[in-house]
C-alpha cells in the first residue's frame, strides 16, 4: 500500500485512498514521529479528508500551532486549516490517566468505579506503570475509531492518524497490551484472588508466609491496597482483553497503514529494520519508510576532499573566509556520505519496503506553514 515501482512512498495516493482509515507513525524516541504524523493530517485534511490525528506529547510550539495549548483528551477542530476541498482537522493529546479513567468510568458500576479511582494502587498503575501510555494509546485508538462510526454527535472522521509514544523500544506500542495482561492476569494476581477453599485451603499456610513476608517489605497497607484493587477490577479485565484484541484486529485490517519513521543515523535506521521485521511478523500492513533530517548533498559535485584541498590553498593566500565556508561543505558532505551509507545498508536488507527521505530544515517547526512544508518534503513535492 502507498509503494511504487521506484520504491518511494507515494503519500498523496495513500492520503487520497478512501480506503486507507488509519496510518500509524511508529519509530524509536527522537525521530519526528509526532512532526510527521501532524503534517500527514493536516495535508490529508487539506486535500478532502475528514481527519483525527492523536498526538503523544508534541513540543510545546508545534502544540501551539495546531491550537492545542494544553493536555486535553477530547479532539478538538485546529483553525486555519485550509477548507476548500471540503476536509477537516480535529486534533488532540493522549491523557493517560484519564484515558484509563474513562475506561473504568464506562465499564463499571458507579460505586465499583469510584472505589477502583480512589485506589492508590490504581493511582500509580494509570498513571506511571511501565507500558500504560503504550496501551492507552491503543484505547483511545478503538474509541475514535467506534466513535467515528456510530455517535452521531462526534465528527465522522474518515481518517485517524496515530502518533505513537516515544516509548524506549518501538516495539512498545504493540507489546503494551500484553505487558499489561501479564500484570494483571498472572499467577501473583490470580493468587491474590485465590478462595479460601477447596485446594487452595492446602496452600493456605504457606500463602500466610509469602503475605508475612510482603507486608514487612511492603506494608501491610500496600499489600491490602493491591489486593482491594485486583479484586474491583477483576470484573473489567476481560473487557480490556477484548477490547486490546479488538484493536489489534484493526492494526493488521486493509483499512490500515503504518509509516515506520527512523533518522539516517545507525541506531534509528538499526531499531526501523526491527520494526519492519515485526510488523511483517504480525501481519500489519506496512506503508513505508520515512527517513527524517537527511542531509542532501550540494549541487556542483564538489566532493569533501576538493573542499578541503581548497580550503588550504585559500588559507595560505589569506582568503579565510571563503575557506570556512568549503570547510563547512566538506563536512555536509561527509554527513551526507554517511547517511546515504545507512540508507543503502537498510535499503540492501529490505530491497521492498518503499522510503521517503524528507530534507532537514535549518529550523524547528512550530506553525502550520512548517507543517505544509513538512508534509510537501515527504510527498515528494
Amino acid at each position: 500500500m502507498g509503494g511504487s515501482e521506484a520504491g518511494r512512498v507515494d503519500v498523496d495516493a495513500l492520503l487520497a485512498d478512501r480506503g486507507t482509515q488509519i496510518i500509524v507513525c511508529c519509530g524509536s524516541g527522537g525521530v519526528g514521529k509526532t512532526t510527521t504524523s501532524a503534517a500527514l493530517a493536516l495535508r490529508a485534511a487539506e486535500q478532502g479528508r475528514h481527519v483525527c490525528v492523536l498526538t503523544i506529547d508534541p513540543a510545546r510550539r508545534l502544540a501551539q500551532s495546531m491550537g492545542l495549548t494544553e493536555l486535553d483528551n477530547v479532539p478538538r477542530p485546529v483553525a486555519d486549516v485550509d477548507t476548500s476541498a471540503g476536509g477537516s482537522l480535529d486534533a488532540m493529546m493522549l491523557d493517560m490517566k484519564r484515558t484509563f479513567d474513562e475506561v473504568v468510568e464506562a465499564h463499571a458500576t458507579p460505586e465499583k468505579a469510584q472505589q477502583i479511582l480512589q485506589n492508590p494502587f490504581y493511582v500509580a498503575l494509570s498513571s506511571s506503570f511501565a507500558g500504560t501510555q503504550e496501551y492507552m494509546a491503543m484505547e483511545k485508538l478503538g474509541q475514535l475509531h467506534a466513535a467515528a462510526s456510530d455517535d452521531p454527535d462526534v465528527p465522522d472522521w474518515d481518517l485517524i492518524v496515530v502518533d505513537t509514544p516515544p516509548s524506549r523500544s518501538a516495539l512498545d506500542f504493540l507489546d503494551a497490551p500484553e505487558r499489561l495482561s501479564s500484570l494483571l492476569d498472572g499467577r501473583f494476581i490470580k493468587l491474590l484472588l485465590a478462595p479460601a477453599k477447596g485446594p487452595a485451603r492446602l496452600l493456605s499456610a504457606g500463602f500466610g508466609i509469602v503475605t508475612s513476608a510482603l507486608n514487612k517489605v511492603l506494608g501491610a497497607q500496600v499489600l491490602s491496597d493491591v489486593q482491594t484493587f485486583v479484586a474491583a477490577f477483576d470484573t473489567l479485565f476481560g473487557g480490556f482483553r477484548q477490547r486490546a484484541e479488538a484493536t489489534y484486529s484493526l492494526l493488521q485490517a486493509d483499512g490500515t497503514a503504518f509509516l515506520v519513521v527512523a533518522a539516517p543515523e545507525a541506531d534509528a535506521m538499526r531499531e526501523a529494520a526491527y520494526f519492519v521485521e515485526r510488523l511483517a511478523a504480525e501481519d500489519m500492513p506496512l506503508a513505508g519508510l520515512v527517513v527524517n533530517r537527511v542531509h542532501e548533498r550540494a549541487a556542483g559535485g564538489l566532493t569533501a576532499a576538493d573542499a578541503e584541498s581548497g580550503a588550504t590553498r585559500l588559507r595560505a593566500a589569506d582568503e579565510e573566509s571563503v575557506a570556512e565556508l568549503l570547510d563547512v561543505h566538506a563536512d555536509r558532505e561527509r554527513v551526507a556520505a554517511r547517511e546515504e551509507k545507512v540508507q543503502r545498508r537498510f535499503t540492501g536488507s529490505h530491497p521492498t519496503v518503499p522510503t521517503v527521505p524528507v530534507a532537514a530544515l535549518p529550523t524547528d517547526v512550530h506553525d502550520l506553514d512548517g507543517l505544509r512544508r513538512i508534509g510537501d518534503l515527504i510527498a515528494g513535492r
